[in-house]
């Protein structure tokens, strides 16, 4: 299922608001530099991919993952937004994210596209 118009608008100030809140953080371990770098991607690309719910599921597993993995803790407000991205995330459904590898950063990113080394 699709995401409307307006709901792309909404999850793309969401990501927005995310990144410029984890970029402003004190603490910029390297996974939170990986996190930080696939937001600013996914920012640019949600206006021109077809299905934005699917990007978006992909963007909150990657981000949990990487969070674990690194010990990142989320103050309410980030908390906040990562909970309206993973509902609106959660309209993709599975979408073939069965044995997908949640952590791979190279996921956002096309093959011509520069991917940041941290």
């Amino acid at each position: 299922m699709k995401i409307n118009e307006e709901d792309r608008k909404k999850a793309k100030e969401d990501v927005n608001k995310l990144h410029m809140l984890l970029v402003n953080r004190a603490d910029q371990s390297a996974e939170l530099l990986d996190i930080t770098d696939v937001l600013s991607q996914v920012g640019k690309k949600i206006d021109t991919v077809d299905n934005p719910s699917a990007l978006i599921n992909r963007l909150v597993n990657y981000i949990r993952s990487v969070a674990i993995a690194g010990k990142i803790h989320f103050p309410d407000e980030q908390e906040k937004l990562m909970i309206e991205l993973s509902t609106m995330g959660q309209k993709a459904g599975l979408n073939g994210l069965y044995m997908a590898d949640f952590s791979d950063k190279s996921q956002f990113y096309s093959y011509l596209e520069k991917m940041p080394r941290r």
